[in-house]
């Protein structure tokens, strides 16, 4: 079977009805971070069929990543923009994934993000994920921010939830755990958590603005 766009959208349609499919296939989503959440996040949308992806990170795949994110052993060694388009590309071949491979920082937040209808903070440490929040408040006004907080361990995926404050904040996770405590990021829990920001993505494309 030859797999042209037609078809494949045709075949999303059918699943998820043709003005839910327009309305994916026009959003524009960026995910910052592209480890357990965002590269989890990056797979769900491109199966859903959204438009446009733009993806950021400076790091490379490294060993312990195999763990919990969407990579492979042949990935190793590779930037994580490139490697994660790759592996989309072969899901969704007709999305189009726009790969920025640096550092996000307060003076380029405009710059990645300005152009999204939603932005996922999807980083590990604490200090990136609250500059990244604080400076997409300010710099990105109107754009929806999903994040997450609390997904380390093994306790009870019912624990994780996604909760709006400030209007127009969406944080997932259980709120509690962290690595502080010793407990480490465990692929099905993380894997959880991806998937409540991505249904939240969803969500607001389809003009559902609360969890």
């Amino acid at each position: 079977m030859t797999l042209t766009e037609d078809v494949f959208y045709k075949a999303l349609e059918e699943r998820h009805g043709k003005e839910n499919q327009e309305k994916l296939k026009r959003g524009v989503v960026g995910i910052a971070g592209l480890g357990g959440l965002g590269s989890n996040v990056a797979y769900s949308l491109a199966r859903l069929g959204v438009g446009k992806l733009i993806l950021v990170d400076f790091d490379r795949v490294d060993i312990t990543n195999l763990n919990r994110q969407q990579y492979f052993a042949e990935d190793l060694g590779s930037y994580k923009t490139e490697a994660l388009a790759r592996g989309l590309i072969r899901v969704n071949p007709f999305g189009q994934y726009l790969t920025r491979t640096e550092r996000v920082t307060p003076e380029n937040v405009k710059s990645l993000f300005g152009k999204c209808h939603i932005l996922v903070e999807a980083f590990d440490r604490p200090e990136e994920k609250a500059m990244l929040v604080e400076q997409a408040l300010v710099q990105l006004p109107g754009i929806p921010l999903i994040t997450g907080s609390g997904m380390a361990g093994y306790g009870s995926a019912n624990e994780i939830h996604t909760r709006k404050t400030m209007g127009r904040v969406y944080i997932c996770g259980d709120g509690v755990s962290d690595l502080s405590e010793g407990l480490e990021l465990m692929a099905p829990r993380v894997a959880v958590c991806a998937a409540h920001e991505a249904t939240m993505v969803l969500r607001i494309l389809l003009g559902e603005m609360e969890p």
